[in-house]
């Protein structure tokens, strides 16, 4: 980023972006029984890294260093893939959901949806996606003489 970095984004970063996170998790698996999803809670979660580029906080420091987007976007392609997929191996339709079902002492039932399994590759796809665009956006230009020297 060019110019001074706003203090009051800063320290507006370095509060929203966890709360912003946690907000999309909640979202991405609220999703299955109300609205919210994969897609709106990877979105939401993009937002967080939104504000963390704008705050000029560099999305390749030590904590970042593990956000390669090509990863996120492929985990989520192939979670999303093979969480579709499954149901063909069991005489199912494709994208057909499963239930499953345990009793938690202190909780009581607790209930995983394969739908919910689906909505966390497209979260993770969104994001990688989100991730890849605001690298592209932070990258140097690459200027017409560059190229036609390398040719």
């Amino acid at each position: 980023m060019i110019g001074r970095r706003s203090v009051i984004l800063t320290e507006a970063d370095r509060w929203l972006f966890p709360v912003v996170l946690l907000v999309s998790v909640y979202i991405t698996f609220r999703g299955h029984n109300a609205p919210g999803g994969g897609f709106i809670g990877g979105l939401i979660a993009g937002a967080a890294f939104i504000i963390r580029y704008l705050a000029g906080t560099p999305l390749t420091d030590r904590w970042h260093r593990a956000l390669n987007p090509t990863t996120y976007i492929g985990a989520g392609l192939v979670i999303a893939v093979v969480t579709a997929l499954v149901p063909l191996a069991y005489g199912d339709t494709l994208l057909e959901s499963a239930i499953w079902k345990w009793n938690v002492p202190a909780i009581g039932e607790v209930k995983l949806v394969s739908s919910s399994i689906f909505d966390l590759g497209v979260y993770f796809l969104v994001i990688g996606v989100v991730l890849l665009s605001l690298m592209s956006l932070g990258a140097d230009p690459v200027h017409d003489e560059e190229v036609g020297e390398e040719s």
